[in-house]
């Protein structure tokens, strides 16, 4: 293959699939389904095997581009029209904490787990699970969030009050299992954890789905159960 070729045909696909970008709309970047991401993928496969064949021409690249572009318009319209047909390709939210309880099941069901959870908050400058009252998981992977009344941002300044100092919230139990590096992290030991739990009414560490410890205040527990508790 002719490097001019080569440069004639990886350009044709540039613009091609910019254009197409641009007439699909701005959803191919962001908000991105898993819809969306595939389509993306196979634009790029289609691109890129057309570049290195060398029985593949500029027109043949223009008409895959054209009609994989059709294929996905059609879908487009078909989502907008059919609201079933929109919720099999693009999915649906999914509430993970609800009423500042995590819903289990639904983190199974979207293969979700705890660090990662926490990670979506975290974004969302939440970096204590007590802080969250809803946290609904969307379709591109992203976290909505409804803060708890208590943990709404006040401006401080215009009340005249005195803030105290701001801590960082340590997980110690996530599924199940202690995390021994937190625990050396908050100069406390399993002993204190299990004596927690055992206040709590939760004997075994493996019955805790997460707990988390705050300074100053009560350590917080959720079991399997999706009930919290606090303990001194």
């Amino acid at each position: 293959m002719h490097y001019t070729q080569i440069v004639t045909e990886l350009t044709t696909g540039y613009i091609a699939l910019f254009l197409l970008t641009k007439v699909l709309g701005k959803t191919q970047i962001t908000q991105i389904t898993a819809f969306d991401f595939i389509s993306a993928m196979i634009l790029g496969e289609l691109v890129g095997n057309a570049l290195y064949d060398d029985h593949v021409g500029v027109l043949e690249v223009l008409f895959t581009v054209a009609f994989w572009g059709l294929l996905v318009y059609i879908t487009e319209i078909t989502t907008q029209k059919v609201q079933r047909f929109r919720g099999f390709l693009e999915g649906h939210p999914s509430i993970v904490i609800h009423k500042g309880q995590i819903v289990y099941k639904a983190l199974k069901k979207n293969h979700l787990d705890l660090n990662q959870l926490q990670l979506l908050l975290r974004k969302k400058d939440i970096f204590s699970i007590r802080e969250c009252e809803f946290a609904i998981l969307e379709t591109d992977g992203s976290v909505s969030v409804v803060k708890k009344p208590e943990y709404s941002t006040i401006i401080t300044q215009d009340l005249n009050i005195v803030k105290n100092p701001s801590t960082l919230p340590v997980s110690v139990v996530l599924d199940g299992e202690i995390i021994r590096d937190n625990l050396q992290l908050i100069h406390k030991d399993e002993k204190w954890l299990h004596e927690q739990l055992r206040l709590l009414g939760k004997g075994r560490v493996k019955d805790v789905l997460f707990a988390e410890w705050m300074e100053g205040e009560s350590l917080f527990v959720q079991g399997y159960e999706s009930k919290s508790e606090g303990a001194s």
